[in-house]
């Protein structure tokens, strides 16, 4: 049963139909929310909130992504992945003279401060350098890695063909391997 029957099924009153949508799907929107915030308990919250903002808005009749549920509901992690951002950004906290936060360097495994420090200084400096790439090479990197869509996935929700969507990717990581030598980062293996 496809996505969109079930839906329907769900907003004429069949409760089981939301159970099959949200085993359906858990486990990637798990992962894309957990691969953004980097906290199982966090992701778990976030998880949950998605899932009760499709369910009102689909009890609210204001659902209207025809056959395009797996989207929408990303979309709708992403989004309260951003709000969480923007409220940590806003919050106060411990700071560092240099002004990172303290908790950051405070880890609780055997790998050395030293390596997270040079792990999270790559991937700022990374994330930095996608930024730079064209708007549609961009969406499509950040789809793919951050939230682990599909190349199908991608396609559907830029509105793009898939041969157009794959030559974006290859054309991204041709432009960031680029942008790694001028700002003279280099991938340990």
């Amino acid at each position: 049963m496809g996505d969109q029957e079930l839906v329907n099924q769900y907003i004429a009153g069949n409760e089981l139909a939301l159970e099959r949508l949200i085993h359906r799907h858990k486990e990637k929107v798990f992962t894309s929310i957990y691969c953004m915030v980097k906290d199982e308990f966090l992701a778990e919250d976030i998880f949950q909130e998605t899932f009760i903002k499709a369910i009102d808005t689909l009890r609210a009749g204001k659902y209207n992504e025809e056959g395009k549920f797996a989207p929408w509901i990303m979309r709708i992690a992403y989004n309260l992945c951003i709000d969480h951002f923007r409220k940590l950004k806003r919050t106060p906290g411990i700071v560092t003279s240099e002004g990172d936060d303290i908790f950051k360097y405070m880890k609780f495994d055997d790998t050395p401060v030293e390596e997270h420090i040079a792990v999270e200084k790559f991937e700022g400096k990374l994330k930095e350098l996608i930024e730079m790439l064209p708007e549609d090479q961009k969406e499509v990197v950040i789809l793919r890695h951050f939230f682990n869509f599909s190349f199908k996935e991608v396609a559907e929700y830029t509105k793009s063909p898939l041969n157009t969507c794959l030559g974006r990717m290859r054309y991204a990581l041709i432009n960031l391997r680029k942008l790694m030598e001028q700002h003279n980062m280099v991938l340990k293996s």
